[in-house]
């Protein structure tokens, strides 16, 4: 089924200015979700499944988070942060003129849309959760991103080297997933090490007790053989919201090669999201 796709944007005040965000909608209609991506990955890379999402009715829209893909990617740590992130993704819900929508996402988007819930849950229909960053993650986490920060501050050229090797690159000559590499690896350093100063030494996700007051209905994927997203944070997550659904993927790259079962179960969930009402499924403790 083909499914209308538009691009659009909206700017937002992150503190030091107008900051421009981009985004795509794909269908329509009033049963919104919003996906977000992974760290210094591109709203491209859920094109896949915000088709196969809108084919089933839903209205997807997929973000470009400040510091990424084609949003603006201001060089200052101080408006990066998970806070930042959720207010962004009311911005655009608030831009759409859409008041409550599925928020979903993969790793540094799944703590986003954490965020989202724990902030603001009257705009939240329901969560999809992919590989969050939670407290079993972090020192793996340390391991791998503080080099890359201190490597974008200290020897930009690594960076920058990569991005003049790889944006030459025609996406449209490459599969899928590696043009997502390509344009992962197409970064500014003094963007990435602000973006990383700003994760990092910031708040990286509600805290457990937080976690434990979000009642939308949620959907958590979680994989083992991955140490910066370890499988105990997903079953963690799926103990802390009383009623969640856990589903296990058969591997770490299930629903980036073998998309089918996933995409399935994401698109029955998120239309059950709009059949009952999100909020008030349980009750917080």
């Amino acid at each position: 089924m083909l499914v209308s796709e538009r691009v659009g944007q909206l700017f937002f005040d992150s503190g030091a200015g107008q900051e421009r965000l981009e985004y795509t909608e794909y269908g329509a209609g009033p049963h919104w979700v919003v996906l977000l991506h992974g760290q210094l990955m591109p709203r491209r890379m859920h094109q896949p499944l915000a088709r196969a999402l809108a084919a089933e009715g839903l209205h997807v829209v997929t973000l470009d988070l400040l510091g990424h893909g084609r949003s603006d990617r201001p060089a200052d740590p101080l408006v990066y942060s998970m806070t930042a992130f959720a207010e962004q993704v009311v911005a655009l819900l608030d831009h759409l003129g859409a008041e409550r929508a599925v928020i979903g996402g993969t790793s540094l988007g799944a703590n986003v849309s954490l965020e989202v819930a724990a902030t603001t849950p009257d705009r939240v229909q329901g969560l999809i959760i992919e590989m969050p960053v939670l407290d079993n993650a972090l020192e793996a986490g340390i391991v791998a991103f503080v080099p890359v920060m201190f490597a974008a501050r200290f020897a930009p050229f690594t960076v920058n080297g990569l991005r003049m090797l790889t944006r030459p690159v025609p996406r449209g000559l490459v599969p899928f997933w590696a043009g997502i590499a390509l344009d992962t690896l197409d970064q500014r350093a003094d963007s990435v090490a602000a973006i990383l100063h700003g994760i990092i030494f910031g708040r990286i996700a509600p805290s457990s007790r937080q976690r434990r007051r979000i009642t939308a209905p949620a959907l958590i994927v979680g994989h083992t053989a991955d140490p910066i997203h370890p499988f105990a944070d997903s079953r963690m997550l799926a103990r802390e919201l009383a009623g969640a659904e856990f589903v296990q993927a058969r591997s770490i790259l299930e629903w980036r090669l073998r998309p089918e079962r996933l995409d399935a179960t994401a698109a029955e969930f998120a239309l059950r999201c709009w059949q009952t009402p999100g909020r008030n499924r349980r009750t917080g403790s």
